[in-house]
């Protein structure tokens, strides 16, 4: 099973604790509502089942939630695929998509990223990752409008930073730093945010300026999780990528990116440059 689907079953599991929670209920009774083994419930919950269809109905209903079922069988339609549309997947909204990168971060001890044209999630403030889902809701069209909900799933995934016994190595363009995708007050907050993440325990950020000799192009922007997976997320999908050539390939890219990357003072100074631009331009 792999760990892009493992981890959005887990996802959906914990959707449908809290939905039972919400209802003021503990697993005796939803199992009682259900006619199911309480057992049934712990797996679903857990991520130890896939759920079908029709049990996603049936537990909305006794979570007096119907209106939810729409939301979880959408859920349930992207667990297997390695290639996400993101159409597909913001169907149902922005924040299941949220939810789901939740447990992958928590699962994940070490990361490497490179981000080309935005600031990672894993740093946003609130106001900027605001910004990016109005943005991207616009764009899609049809995405549902949950904005806040998703705000704070992404805020949820930042948790990871402050556990001992991770790492993040995250590389990130400096062009990003100057890209107005958000009002200027939000962007200067946002800048703030990574200088207060230089010299955590748990994260190595680094700047890789302008005009710097590179081995190879910027492209696009990608995370690798334990050395064993990629997700490279272009305008229309998400990749999954898994095999051992695909993860040394990216991982090859990132070192190249890395050698010409600032860190500490000169990471720091790069931001207040661009800090200074975006305040007084």
């Amino acid at each position: 099973m792999s760990t892009d689907f493992q981890s959005a079953r887990v996802a959906l599991g914990a959707r449908l604790r809290e939905l039972r929670i919400e209802a003021g209920l503990n697993g005796k009774d939803i199992a009682a509502r259900l006619g199911w083994a309480r057992s049934k419930v712990s797996r679903l919950e857990t991520g130890k089942q896939t759920a079908t269809f029709e049990d996603l109905e049936a537990w909305a209903r006794a979570a007096d939630a119907p209106g939810q079922a729409d939301d979880l069988k959408g859920r349930l339609r992207g667990l297997e695929s390695q290639q996400r549309s993101w159409r597909r997947q913001l169907a149902t909204g922005q924040r299941p998509v949220q939810d789901r990168y939740v447990v992958e971060y928590q699962r994940a001890t070490t990361m490497r990223g490179y981000e080309a044209t935005v600031i990672p999630g894993l740093f946003q403030t609130p106001d900027y990752a605001r910004h990016l889902m109005t943005r991207n809701a616009e764009l899609m069209q049809s995405t549902p409008r949950d904005t806040d909900a998703a705000v704070q799933a992404r805020m949820k995934r930042q948790e990871v930073l402050y556990e001992a016994g991770r790492r993040f190595r995250v590389l990130i363009w400096e062009g990003a730093l100057h890209a107005l995708v958000c009002p200027r007050d939000v962007m200067v907050g946002q800048l703030d945010r990574l200088v207060g993440l230089i010299g955590m325990s748990t994260v190595d950020l680094g700047i890789v300026p302008l005009g710097a000799p590179l081995k190879l192009t910027p492209k696009h922007g990608f995370w690798i999780f334990d050395e064993e997976r990629v997700v490279v997320e272009t305008i229309n999908t998400e990749l999954q990528l898994e095999s051992d050539d695909d993860v040394a390939l990216y991982g090859r890219v990132w070192d190249a990116l890395n050698e010409a990357a600032a860190y500490r003072q000169h990471a720091h100074r790069l931001i207040a440059r661009a800090r200074t631009q975006v305040q007084h331009a």
